[in-house]
């Protein structure tokens, strides 16, 4: 049984409800418990991760939150600079699941994020759980 930390970005508090239940739903289905964490933004999730991880309590990650494309250039950095961090964590060799939705609208948003459509939050944590085993496989 896995032990995994739920980081969420809570700026759209009513999209990231829908991710946190499809992650959960997930975790909980595969036999393994979580915590969640919160944080301001979707920037804030890579470090977020990197600070619990040195806590040796979490087996794997689930990074959740929402960029929704605006009038300003902001968009582009939120949705690359907090990838790019999660795949900096990844390549450390952290589980890491990324489920940091970015997209055009909230239309968008909500079927990406709704667990009876997409399922984004779901998909996410069982990518943390694949990760986790292939590093307890190959570590």
């Amino acid at each position: 049984m896995a032990h995994v930390l739920i980081a969420e970005a809570r700026f759209y508090a009513h999209l990231n409800n829908l991710l946190l239940a499809g992650a959960r739903a997930a975790i909980e289905g595969g036999g393994h418990t979580h915590e969640t964490i919160s944080v301001p933004g979707a920037l804030e999730l890579p470090g977020a991760i990197s600070i619990a991880d040195e806590s040796r309590r979490f087996d794997a990650f689930v990074a959740l939150g929402v960029v929704i494309r605006g009038e300003t250039y902001h968009f582009e950095i939120v949705a690359g600079e907090s990838a790019r961090g999660i795949m900096a964590l990844t390549m450390d060799g952290i589980a890491v699941g990324n489920g940091i939705l970015t997209v055009e609208n909230e239309a968008q948003a909500l079927a990406r994020a709704d667990p009876a459509h997409m399922n984004k939050g779901g998909e996410a944590a069982r990518a943390a759980l694949a990760l986790m085993e292939l590093k307890a496989r190959f570590g």
